[in-house]
């Protein structure tokens, strides 16, 4: 039986996922700060799911609850990073902004390095990040969350190019630049282009399934991607 972890599951699209899992036949892991909501979603597949409280900011927490979650599957076939933080912060607030850092950047990094790490031990595995399409340019409105979902696109681009150096090339990386989805992350009033939580979820998972590399959801939003690549920063100024 293959196992799966998720980071940040008690929410959002890293909850969804947890039920698309268990019904494909997976046993989960799943991590977030609410141990009532934990405690919820393994009420609904006891023998299927385990779960671990733990808060992404602390690193040494999330290396503590990793190994425990690998001491008792023995070995991890998939780790999906779902656990993120996104502020409208025109003001630059630091606690909104260290909040984001220390989530999105911090805990991100200590969780992508034990995947790999424990995967290249394997000699196989899949990790997922969550990013978003914010990783391709600035704003003026939130530019902690973007930058740091930059970092992100880039880190997890980072080790899909190190995974040349395992030979038994079965490690994989797939990184997932949502659009809008509707759900507590979706940052604004007006949102364009809003994906259902259902929708986002079916799409990703069917990712993960073919091992892509690169994913945005919904599909169009690639479309989005590439004139926000393409726009010159003096007229991106003017627009965003």
């Amino acid at each position: 039986m293959k196992k799966v972890v998720i980071f940040g599951a008690t929410s959002g699209i890293g909850r969804a996922l947890v039920s698309m899992f268990v019904k494909t036949g997976y046993t989960v892991a799943i991590t977030g700060r609410r141990l009532e909501k934990l405690e919820e979603i393994k009420a609904e597949a006891p023998d299927k799911i385990l779960i671990k409280q733990n808060d992404i900011q602390q690193t040494e927490e999330v290396e503590h609850v990793f190994n425990e979650i690998v001491t008792v599957f023995g070995t991890i076939d998939i780790v999906v990073q779902s656990s993120g933080v996104g502020y409208v912060n025109s003001e630059l607030l630091w606690e909104k902004e260290e909040e984001t850092m220390l989530t999105n950047v911090v805990g991100c990094t200590k969780l992508y390095d034990l995947a790999y790490n424990l995967f290249r031990k394997q000699g196989f595995g899949h990790l997922v990040g969550i990013s978003s399409i914010a990783s391709l340019r600035g704003n003026r409105a939130a530019p902690a969350y973007f930058a740091s979902k930059a970092y992100q696109k880039s880190y997890l681009e980072s080790l899909y190019i190190k995974t040349k150096t395992i030979k038994s090339r079965q490690v994989f990386i797939t990184d997932v630049r949502p659009g809008f989805v509707d759900t507590a992350m979706a940052l604004g009033d007006g949102i364009f282009w809003l994906v259902p939580l259902e929708k986002a979820t079916k799409q990703i998972f069917k990712a993960i399934q073919k091992k892509k590399k690169v994913v945005y959801v919904s599909k169009r939003w690639r479309i989005i991607a590439i004139a926000l690549q393409m726009i010159p920063r003096w007229l991106l100024k003017k627009v965003i």
